[in-house]
């Protein structure tokens, strides 16, 4: 999202500075459960502790747990700092693909939020697996096809 907010024209990066805000905070929010997960839940259940009652509040139970809620609290960022960003491109082509696959994945936003509430959702939600990685894939392509080493001698990147 630094590279999106760098590469954002000049009046489009109050669209970029959001998306990397909302980016900020899902990466806050996805380390703190992923390490507690690799750090305090997965040494516990591995020696066997299953019942203590320090452990059950950090289970990752889907659908019914502290930290189930704050992943889908963190991938509801991530879907808004795509939505956000995808506002920084506005050309055609591969700036196109680049905005429809943000918006697409920031789109899934309420299927992620309120599958807490109504579990089904997670099969809408489920499409940021294909959303997320075409916006990333396209992301890298726009990026490469506009990389300094990649212009000729004196020729600007287009």
């Amino acid at each position: 999202m630094v590279s999106v907010h760098y590469y954002a024209p000049e009046e489009r990066k109050i669209w970029s500075h959001i998306g990397l805000v909302f980016a900020t905070i899902y990466a806050v929010l996805i380390s703190i459960n992923y390490y507690v997960q690799l750090t305090f839940v997965v040494p516990r259940l591995l020696q066997g502790d299953t019942n203590s009652v320090s452990l059950q509040p950090f289970l990752f139970v889907p659908f019914d747990s502290f930290l189930y809620s704050v992943d889908i609290l963190g991938y509801s960022f991530m879907s808004l700092a795509t939505l956000f960003a995808a506002f920084a491109f506005t050309g055609e082509g591969i700036h196109r693909t680049v905005r429809w696959f943000m918006i697409a994945n920031g789109l899934i936003l309420p299927f992620l939020a309120l599958q807490i509430y109504y579990p089904p959702l997670i099969w809408i939600a489920a499409l940021w697996a294909i959303t997320f990685p075409g916006a990333t894939i396209s992301l890298a392509v726009l990026f490469r096809r506009n990389s300094p080493a990649r212009a000729e001698p004196g020729v600007a990147p287009a």
